[in-house]
């Protein structure tokens, strides 16, 4: 006896909703991986569940977002507005720059020339004799700069020398005058008599 047909409807219970969903889902991530295996197919499958968690796969052959765009030029229908398809312009424009500078940055470097033409050999050879004068430019300008402060630290340690020499012989004449000062005062002390009455006592004895 088969299996009887199940009326496709909203499930009203919640956990077998969840559970139908779970089983449903991973069943279509599986068929679609078989489809890409068997058929050599590219599949894309985004699956929003209600409370907005997202399961999606992409067949290994190709991202998304360049599956996405196929479908967009195939279907004619518009996936991305303006402002969209201007940033991917820009990101394009700027990847390609971005190679363009890496590529020449090569030839600078004397790689990748062996497709060059006559003209393009004379433009790399150009750049680098640029590039060379500009660098030995800088150097004369960093030597200058370096010996101008060398010659400034000189200097400023020539004035520190003698400020420092100044300095000390001002402290050494200072000490001069303050022994001088000490031996005049202790000078002073020793002329003076120590019994200034003794030569009246001596006469008065005398006379006596």
């Amino acid at each position: 006896m088969g299996r009887g047909k199940i009326e496709i409807k909203r499930i009203e219970n919640v956990n077998n909703r969840v559970v139908t969903f779970s089983k449903r889902r991973n069943g279509l991530v599986k068929k679609a991986k078989e489809i890409t295996v068997l058929c050599d197919a590219k599949v894309a499958l985004i699956v929003f569940a209600s409370n907005g968690k997202m399961t999606d796969y992409c067949c290994p052959s190709m991202d998304l977002g360049a599956m996405l765009d196929q479908y967009q030029k195939l279907s004619g229908k518009k996936l991305w507005d303006a402002k969209h398809e201007n940033l991917s312009n820009e990101i394009d424009r700027i990847k390609k720059e971005n190679d363009n500078l890496q590529l020449e940055l090569r030839h600078l470097k004397g790689e990748d020339i062996q497709s060059l033409n006559l003209k393009n050999l004379m433009a790399v050879e150009h750049a680098v004799e640029h590039g060379l004068d500009k660098v030995r430019d800088h150097q004369m300008e960093y030597l200058m700069t370096k010996r101008r402060n060398e010659k400034m630290m000189v200097e400023e340690n020539r004035q520190l020398s003698f400020q420092l020499q100044q300095q000390e012989m001002a402290i050494a004449s200072n000490a001069r005058e303050m022994m001088m000062r000490d031996h005049d005062v202790q000078f002073g002390y020793r002329v003076q008599p120590i019994q200034p009455n003794l030569q009246e006592k001596i006469m008065s004895l005398v006379i006596d």
